[in-house]
């Protein structure tokens, strides 16, 4: 999700003729490693809002319901951001689950990341994911790394992983095929921030969120051995989530459509105005 350009392509400079009333038109894609880190620096600060305001909440009042107000509210903020800053550079996925789902959409006829951008994405996340949980651990004074104590083990919260993981596919590819992907910044943050509260899980939805989270013994943390359920209930919801876009849109149009996906290697993509480039 971006708000100027589509995934991995760079701004022109304003004084460029192909500059227009619609927005910034845009030049070639931005190589693999970059995207590649901006998905990881972009997974690390979303983990740090996570984590941090988690930390701050639980510092600031001992009311359970007003603590997770405080970092769903964080979370919503943060998120928003976050997508429409650096969608247009990688295409804002921070989640493998929602790089694996663009992925296998765009397969057949390459539109999706391939298999190199994904190879690179994961990785990336994860070590991201984790990297933002030592930070937010160090801004508050806590031990850098200290496995969380916090054990999520109940049928209940891996069904609410499913219906969590899913709805997030179903929307972020949902309005890639219905051409509203310029409202994925505003739409996305708001369905985590709703997901925190209708599920009994609070929504982690992503599993490199998910691995970061355990990296930290406060309120955000999910125990290590957690960890390999909600993985496995965040990728049956990635396909269920697949699922109900191709009943609900049916087959992609083609090329022409507004992506949701990072361009592969070496393809160039189509300029964009600044609504149409938003992306998943």
């Amino acid at each position: 999700m971006g708000a100027s350009g589509g995934p991995g392509e760079a701004v022109r400079p304003t004084g460029d003729p192909r500059h227009s009333r619609e927005g910034l038109r845009v030049s070639a894609p931005a190589p693999l490693i970059r995207r590649a880190a901006v998905e990881g620096l972009g997974t690390a600060a979303l983990v740090a809002v996570v984590v941090g305001s988690g930390i701050q909440a639980t510092e600031l009042t001992h009311d359970v319901g007003t603590q997770l107000l405080a970092n769903s509210l964080a979370t919503v903020f943060g998120l928003g951001v976050l997508i429409a800053f650096l969608g247009p550079v990688s295409g804002a996925h921070f989640n493998p689950a929602v790089t694996l789902a663009a992925w296998f959409t765009g397969r057949r006829d390459g539109d999706g990341p391939g298999l190199r951008d994904v190879a690179a994405y994961l990785p990336a996340q994860v070590a991201g994911a984790i990297g933002g949980a030592v930070l937010a651990d160090a801004m508050f004074g806590k031990p850098l790394v200290a496995f969380s104590t916090h054990e999520r083990w109940a049928g209940q919260l891996w069904l609410a992983e499913v219906v969590a993981t899913a709805g997030l596919v179903w929307l972020i590819l949902g309005l890639a095929r219905a051409g509203r992907a310029h409202l994925a910044p505003l739409l996305v943050a708001a369905y985590i921030g709703a997901a925190y509260w209708f599920t009994s899980s609070t929504s982690f939805a992503n599993p490199a969120v998910t691995i970061g989270r355990a990296f930290t013994d406060t309120f955000a943390g999910i125990a290590p051995t957690s960890v390999l359920p909600f993985l496995t209930a965040q990728l049956i919801g990635a396909a269920a989530g697949l699922c109900l876009v191709a009943v609900c849109f049916g087959r992609p149009v083609g090329a022409g459509e507004d992506a949701v996906v990072v361009p592969h290697a070496g393809q160039r993509p189509t300029a964009r105005s600044t609504e149409e480039s938003a992306l998943a």
